[in-house]
This record gives structure tokens, C-alpha cells and sequence, in this order.
């Protein structure tokens, strides 16, 4: 026994030398291996270590026209994107940080991968005929290979946001449906990312589809496929549908209440069999597919006028996660909004900086648009302003839209002319608003508190004040 182990160690052959160096300038990928300062400890990179190590990535700013692992850094989260150099390459660059017992940024493990590699294989792919290839396979080369791809790190310091991010955590690891509920533009596709990324189905697809974007008669056909000759027009080999391609992965269904009923009924149908059927086939397919749907519609409303099915609302309720809005989650406008600056400055090489005026018009509007509108407000400031400093214009805000006329509403040329010290002006201003809401929510105060990002007792106490 003891000379059988022996003859298996002296069959072990150690990596030598010569090895190693093949290894390094032969292989197509690349890794890298950064500390939280950018110097390069570690380098795969096909050419000599010795040409890299001991760098610091800011000083191959030249070669490059961004850097993933400072970004990993900054946004303590994975980055992937496709990275440009000078020569006219690209690579697509996944940067992962590494975190200590403290939880701080420690290492980033950098790996890279040739796009000019990928773009051949994708072209490989396009040209199978006889769709002998996994068609779920060509979807997901397609996905990676999209430019905004990236793993956009979640900010998150406000309680609602860390809550979350906490329960989001949790159910990730289950196959549980999850409804993600929230306003337009609170970052629900995120926040599903965030799920699949963190769930046993991360190495597989991440399908995501809007539902208001498709067609009511093209709807079964992108959701179920169809076999050859299945109507006219169709593609002559078939077409694998969103449930075969997201087989094992998860599929995202954003703005679930678009769907109209017959297909609701079919939907229902899939969830409860996990079967499909493609248009024209005669045999079903089983599928695994966990599924993560997302509105900002009120479903229960809907239900009682009869426009959304109370079964499939059920079916896909199981997990619920209510996204909070941006003027509800004041912590976080601070650190988004610093956030998409230093994006945008990297992104376009520059050194931009908010004003006090623009931090105080932060706080003070109320983002009907929740994150969305703040990131495009940011990136219309950066890209119009003429110096460094940046203000916050009010035509760069939207105007919350109100519901229905109210009896106090004003023409252009009735509008309310102020007079007196500041202090009194801000007064009768705050309190014009506060009434203004109040009419729109119809006197439900915990609404107004809402849209107006104080605390109800905080609305109470300045109803009070102002007589309302």
C-alpha cells in the first residue's frame, strides 16, 4: 500500500520554471490580483510579470480607458465591463473585491478575457443552422457581450434599503417567486440582479423582460417559442422561447401588470406545471426556472376591476418586497448621487463637484422619478456645465404631476408674488406646498408624509402650525 502512495507521488510532476512562463504568455485570460490602492501585487496578463507587478493600476491610466478594480473598490461590489486600450483592443474585464474582517476592501481579483475572443465564438454560434447549439447559450453570449453590462454595486444606507438588501439576501438563497412592488425607477431590475447574483442559479442565465415592451399577439410565441412552419413569417428553425432560455437560471418579469388576461391564464398554467409548450408543437418541455416579477401597479385594485387574475397574483405574491421610494429613503440621495458623479467623472475623464446649492436642491425635491430621475439630473448637470463646480437648475427637475384640479390651482399670470424677509417667504412657501400635497393625496396624511420625505408626526406638527 505504502509503495503504491509512493510510486502516485514520484508520478506528480511540480510546475517548473519554463512551465510557469508558458502558462503565463500562452494563455488567452487573464488574472490579476490588486490591493485596495490599485498597486498590482499579482499578474496572468500573457506578458512577463515583471513588466506589471509593483504598478499601480492609476499609472496604466494611458493604456486603458477606465479601470474595473478602482470602480470594484469604490463600489465595494463586482464590476464587470468591457475595457478599452489605446492599441484599439477590448477585453472584457470582470474586477472582484475581496473583503477583510472589518468588512473593508482588502484585495481585487481582476480576470480578464479577449472581446475579439468572444465576438468569434458569438459568430460561430450565428452561423449554426441546424440550431444544434443550446439556444440558451447564444441569448446568454449575447447578454454578456452587451456594453452596460456591469454589476452596478447597490447603495444602500438608508434602514429601508439595508432591510432590503437584508431580506433580498435571504430569499435568494430559496426558489421562491419574489414580487418586487415600487414606484418607477426605485431600481427593481437591480434589485433582482441582486437576487440571482446571490442565489445557486448565479452561473446560470439572467433573462430579464419587459412586459409592456412586447406585443399582445407576439407574447406566447417570445414566451413559449415555436417549432418550424409554426405560422407564416416565422423563422425556419424554430425559436426557443424566454422560459426554455432562462432553463436553470431565473427569469425577470418587469412590469408584470402589462400582461393581458389570456395570457396571465397561460403564465399561471406554466407556474403551476413547470411545463411549456412551444405554438405548433405537440409536446411539452419541463423547465426550471425561478422567476422574479416586478410592477408598480396596484395589483389588488386591478384584481377588483377585474383586469389582473387573483389566482396569479397568489401564485406570484409569495415573497413580496416593497422597494421604497427616493424621497422616502432621504440617506441614501447623498451617496447615490456622489456615486453617479464618480462614474460619470471616471467615465468621461473629469473633476466635477457638486455646490452647497446643488446638495440643498437635493434634499429638497421631491424625485418623482425616484433614482432614475436623480442619475440622469446628475448626468445632465455634468455634461452641460461649462466648470467644475456644478448647480442644480430648476428646469433640470421634474414638476410632480398633480391628480385632477384643485380650486386653488393658479394660471401662469395668477401666480403668488412674495413679499418680506426670507424667513417669512420659506414659511408661506412651505405651507402653500404642504396644502398643495395634502389636496392631492385627498387628505390622507401618512400618503403626504410620503411624498413630502418627513415622518407623519413631523407633517402633524407643521399642519398644526400652518392651520391645516
Amino acid at each position: 500500500m505504502q509503495e503504491g502512495e509512493n510510486m502516485k507521488r514520484k508520478s506528480r510532476k511540480s510546475i517548473g520554471q519554463k512551465e510557469l512562463e508558458r502558462i503565463v504568455t500562452e494563455h488567452s485570460n487573464s488574472i490579476s490580483l490588486h490591493d485596495k490602492y490599485g498597486n498590482i501585487l499579482l499578474n496572468f496578463l500573457g506578458v512577463k510579470v515583471s513588466n506589471l507587478v509593483g504598478l499601480n493600476a492609476k499609472e496604466l491610466s494611458n493604456e486603458y480607458d477606465w479601470s474595473p478594480s478602482q470602480k470594484a473598490v469604490q463600489t465595494r461590489s463586482s464590476v464587470t465591463g468591457i475595457v478599452g486600450t489605446k492599441y484599439g483592443r477590448q477585453q472584457i474585464v470582470n474586477a472582484t473585491p475581496l473583503m477583510d474582517e472589518n468588512g473593508e476592501v482588502s484585495l481585487v481579483i481582476v480576470t480578464a478575457l479577449d472581446k475579439e475572443l468572444l465576438d468569434r465564438y458569438k459568430e460561430v454560434l450565428n452561423k449554426d443552422k441546424d440550431n444544434s447549439l443550446d439556444e440558451s447559450l447564444k441569448v446568454t453570449i449575447d447578454y454578456l457581450s452587451e456594453p452596460n453590462y456591469s454589476n452596478k454595486g447597490i447603495i444602500a444606507e438608508s434602514p429601508q434599503m439595508v432591510k432590503v438588501l437584508k431580506t433580498s439576501k435571504t430569499v435568494a438563497k430559496t426558489d421562491s417567486t419574489v414580487m418586487l412592488i415600487g414606484e418607477s425607477g426605485t431600481g427593481k431590475e437591480v434589485i433582482a440582479r441582486y437576487i440571482h447574483r446571490n442565489s445557486l442559479r448565479a452561473q446560470k442565465p439572467f433573462i430579464p423582460v419587459n412586459c409592456a415592451a412586447i406585443p399582445e399577439e407576439l407574447m406566447e410565441s417570445e414566451f413559449f417559442g415555436y417549432v418550424k412552419g409554426a405560422f407564416t413569417g416565422a423563422n425556419m428553425q424554430g425559436k426557443a422561447g424566454l422560459f426554455e432560455i432562462a432553463d436553470q437560471g431565473t427569469l425577470f418579469l418587469d412590469e408584470i401588470a402589462e400582461l393581458p388576461l389570456n395570457m396571465q391564464s397561460k403564465l399561471l398554467r406554466v407556474l403551476e406545471s413547470g411545463e411549456i409548450k412551444r405554438l405548433g408543437d405537440t409536446k411539452t418541455k419541463k423547465v426550471n426556472v425561478r422567476l422574479i416579477a416586478a410592477t408598480n401597479r396596484n395589483l389588488k385594485e386591478m384584481i377588483n376591476q377585474k383586469l389582473f387574475r387573483s389566482d396569479l397574483y397568489f401564485r406570484l405574491n409569495v415573497i413580496p418586497i416593497t422597494l421604497p421610494s427616493l424621497r422616502s429613503r432621504p440617506d441614501d440621495i447623498l451617496p447615490l448621487a456622489y456615486s453617479t458623479l464618480k462614474e460619470l467623472n471616471l467615465k468621461y475623464g473629469l473633476n466635477k463637484k457638486f455646490t452647497e446649492q446643488a446638495i440643498e436642491a437635493f434634499f429638497n425635491h421631491s424625485w418623482p422619478g425616484n433614482v432614475r430621475e436623480l442619475r440622469n439630473v446628475i448626468e445632465r448637470m455634468v455634461v452641460t456645465s461649462e466648470g467644475d463646480d456644478l448647480y442644480l437648475e430648476d428646469s433640470f427637475l421634474e414638476k410632480p404631476q398633480l391628480s385632477g384640479n384643485t380650486s386653488d390651482s393658479k394660471s401662469p399670470k395668477e401666480k403668488t408674488v412674495y413679499r418680506g424677509p426670507l424667513k417669512s417667504v420659506l414659511a408661506q412657501v412651505e405651507e402653500d406646498y404642504i396644502k398643495q400635497i395634502l389636496e392631492q393625496c385627498g387628505g390622507k396624511v401618512a400618503e403626504a408624509a410620503k411624498l413630502l420625505g418627513i415622518h407623519r408626526s413631523v407633517l402633524y406638527r407643521k399642519m398644526e402650525k400652518y392651520s391645516l
